[in-house]
């Protein structure tokens, strides 16, 4: 059985392993609503009760295909990139309806890349969410992030209930910092009250082979609550479920999980500049119109350009 926690001080009581959707939207994986939602209704029977989405994964349809007739208990985190208010109350209103809810348990900014300043810079559209928890229809307000200082500026705001922030044992994606700068920052935030879920525990796809390790690096962190972690099959969804709830994986299974992974260079984030190319032993990457592209013939997984962009726009799917 998984083991819950509270998340912080929302009162919400989560699972302390959470299935991100990322992976299963266009983005990524691109799975239909229909496949992505038999895939979230498993982790739903296998009891994990925590959903992580944003407006920019499209994929509200497949969460509320999931959750049709499901009536146990639930709580979906999704997230905004608006920077002005406008912006955010037009994705607060897309995620009500989408979702077929009447009120979001949390709406965080979406702010991955972001610098310290992003409270200020996007003043407006956390003013929106804010205002909209006071009218009730949002539960709980933060921010995603995979930088260090703004873990440590939203950890001392009174008006920041959760905090979604990037850690894993390789350091891969933070910025700001280094893996111990965010452990700190994590801690002492957690000890303000705020309610954290860790994300990228295995660093997009290059500590795989490691799965074990890096998620209980991440997991005996102090001020851990929860951890959301990316799935793309029933498989993975077992696998995951098996390890967060002290069961044994089998080595092949593990095998045939790595098997079905694939690298996937998200053109949105890659800006071209060409730093993986050089790592790839196999000469499996190249540049295509500007951005990174992949031959999966010559891909080994191997993982070693994952870390090399410093936009964190390669993934292991």
């Amino acid at each position: 059985m998984l083991e819950k926690t509270t998340l912080g001080s929302t009162g919400f009581s989560v699972t302390r392993l959470g299935l991100g959707t990322l992976v299963m939207g266009p983005l990524q994986a691109n799975l239909s609503p229909e496949e992505g939602a038999k895939i979230i209704r498993k982790a739903l029977e296998r009891g994990i009760s925590f959903l992580d989405t944003a407006h920019i994964y499209k994929t509200y349809d497949h969460i509320r295909l999931a959750k049709e007739g499901w009536t146990k208990e639930l709580v979906i985190a999704t997230k905004t990139p608006a920077i002005d208010y406008d912006k955010a109350e037009r994705h607060i209103h897309v995620a009500l309806e989408a979702l077929d809810v009447d009120s979001l348990d949390m709406m965080l900014l979406h702010a991955a890349r972001a610098g310290e300043d992003v409270f200020e810079e996007r003043a407006g559209a956390f003013q929106c969410l804010c205002d909209y928890k006071e009218k009730g229809l949002i539960k709980a307000v933060g921010v995603s992030t995979h930088h260090v200082g703004i873990v440590r500026v939203a950890g001392s705001r009174d008006d920041v209930d959760v905090i979604h922030p990037l850690i894993n044992m390789a350091g891969t994606g933070i910025l700001g910092g280094t893996v111990e700068d965010m452990a700190s920052a994590i801690e002492t935030a957690s000890l303000n009250g705020k309610g954290i879920y860790a994300m990228k525990a295995l660093g997009g796809g290059s500590l795989l082979d490691k799965m074990e390790e890096a998620f209980k690096f991440v997991m005996d962190l102090p001020g851990i609550d929860s951890l959301v972690v990316g799935m793309v099959s029933e498989a993975e969804v077992e696998m995951n479920y098996r390890f967060f709830s002290g069961e044994p994986i089998p080595l092949d299974e593990q095998e045939a999980a790595r098997r079905e992974k694939r690298l996937k260079i998200v053109e949105a984030y890659c800006k071209g500049c060409g730093l993986c190319i050089d790592t790839c032993p196999n000469g499996a990457l190249s540049m295509a119109n500007g951005k990174s592209s992949v031959d999966p013939d010559k891909c080994l997984l191997c993982g070693y350009c994952t870390p090399a962009c410093p936009e964190f726009a390669i993934r292991v799917i």
